[in-house]
């Protein structure tokens, strides 16, 4: 375990530093840290100066305890897990050093050296490597910080069970840092450590280069998460849910709930949001939907003022909302800063539950999503799934959502693919995945050899910072 440190000093007393910690615009300059409330178990972000070139290392995690005046502990899960201390100490008259300590472990230090440009030696071994691709840092993290948890649990249950031909299978993951070519150069190295299949459980545009970067090799890609469709084949397999789906699903009851049919389309600029909206442009008219504007921003936006302005003039009654990771959050509390909520909701498809604990529960009003699975589902393969997640990873854990807990579903989907196929070569695992019913936590998910998977879909509501469901499509 390494300790890295760094520190801060303010013209303040230690307990109005304190105070101030976290408190967002003006106020929330101690290592850019973003947090409503100072109590154990609120979510907290810090931007810490850990490296050379692009500045600063986002760090998100949950308090987990707190000395008044003296010490912030955060236990964090992203960009890797670990514990960070804050310690507020007065220094003269009128005047704190803040430093922080955080713990790095092994896959920690390789990370940031990954990050600094250093080579990181690559370790062979003789079992089988399944790879993981996410988003540790920029944009998209917020969605990604329960995936390494669900592809761990999983594995430690396909190990449990004897692995693959009696050896234990080891878990790879990459960093896109919410990049497509950063994701199609981890998608490489992933592949150079002896992964023969990938999870992209990360952005579509991700996906796309990774797909187009490893198209000669023979590697079996895995996309868990919500997508478009389109790109199955030998050696591609789309899980998750199709935005048509979930467009046509949720439009009838979110007009219900609006009392309106006008649509405001909104969200980044990349592949998926586009996608999704030509999608809405198709489907919304022949039910009564009447688009009144579209606009989309790139991915690390910060400031909608715009946009929302825009929106409010539309008149329009529903914002259909694209944005990812922490855009999505940010567009969501600026909604509600404006007073936009009391008369526009707003669907989120790609909405998950960590995205909504960034947002904080007086944020979420009118918020809805559309999804597969939602962490409240009462059914006996999901009650089990958080019992045991809870129980291996902790009270701070993050939320399950669709986003990371497809990367558990996708696991046991690729275990069980290998069984059948007896090897775990990419085209015969593919060949077993393409077809088939699996019964998983959502409940039953079928794949029919065509590319397109079919599942049931939920309408879900923010309730503060939980999903409850309110319609079945």
């Amino acid at each position: 375990m390494v300790t890295l440190t760094a520190q801060e000093e303010v013209t303040a007393s230690p307990s109005v530093v304190f105070g101030l910690f976290g408190a967002g615009t003006g106020a929330g300059w101690i290592f850019d840290a973003h947090c409503d409330d100072v109590v154990p178990g609120a979510p907290v972000t810090l931007r810490v100066p850990l490296e050379r070139s692009d500045g600063r290392v986002e760090l998100l995690g949950r308090i987990g305890c707190v000395e008044q005046n003296r010490l912030i502990e955060i236990v964090h899960t992203q960009p890797w897990q670990g514990r960070t201390v804050l310690r507020f100490s007065g220094i003269g008259p009128n005047r704190t050093q803040v430093r922080l300590q955080a713990e790095l472990d092994d896959q920690g230090l390789a990370w940031l050296m990954r990050r600094r440009g250093h080579p990181v030696a690559i370790e062979r071994s003789g079992n089988p490597r399944l790879g993981l691709l996410t988003s540790k840092s920029g944009p998209g993290n917020l969605f990604a910080m329960a995936s390494d948890h669900m592809a761990t649990l999983a594995l430690e249950e396909v190990n449990a069970e004897g692995g693959l031909r009696g050896r234990p299978v080891e878990l790879q993951v990459g960093d896109d840092r919410t990049d497509p070519e950063e994701g199609a150069a981890e998608a490489r190295r992933l592949m150079a450590e002896g992964c023969r299949t990938i999870l992209v459980a990360t952005t579509s545009a991700t996906y796309v280069a990774v797909s187009q970067r490893l198209a000669d090799d023979e590697v079996l890609l895995v996309q868990t998460v919500m997508n478009e469709g389109g790109d199955s084949g030998r050696l591609r397999v789309q899980l998750g849910e199709r935005h048509v789906d979930q467009i046509r699903g949720a439009a009838g009851p979110m007009m219900r709930a609006a009392g309106g049919r006008r649509w405001f389309l909104a969200g980044n600029d990349y592949c998926w949001p586009r996608s999704t909206n030509a999608v809405a442009r198709d489907v919304l008219p022949p039910v009564g939907g009447q688009i009144v504007g579209e606009r989309l921003a790139s991915l690390g936006t910060t400031d909608f003022a715009s946009l929302i302005e825009a929106i409010d003039r539309s008149k329009a009654d529903i914002t259909l909302s694209t944005f990812v990771g922490a855009d999505a959050a940010a567009f969501q509390r600026q909604l509600h800063e404006y007073g936009l909520h009391d008369r526009c909701l707003t669907l989120a498809p790609a909405m998950d539950e960590s995205t909504i604990a960034r947002i904080g529960a007086a944020g979420t009003a009118g918020l809805h999503t559309v999804s597969g699975y939602i962490e409240s589902l009462d059914n006996v393969g999901n009650t089990g799934l958080l019992e045991r997640y809870r129980e291996r990873f902790g009270r701070w854990a993050p939320p399950l959502s669709t986003l990371s807990e497809s990367v558990f579903e996708a696991v046991h989907i690729w275990w069980t693919a290998a069984r059948r196929a007896r090897t775990d070569e990419p085209a015969a695992v593919a060949a077993a995945m393409h077809n088939g019913n699996f019964e998983l936590p959502r409940g039953t998910v079928r794949l029919d050899g065509d590319g397109d998977v079919h599942q049931q879909l939920y309408v879900a509501e923010a309730v503060g910072t939980d999903l409850r469901m309110v319609a079945r499509c």
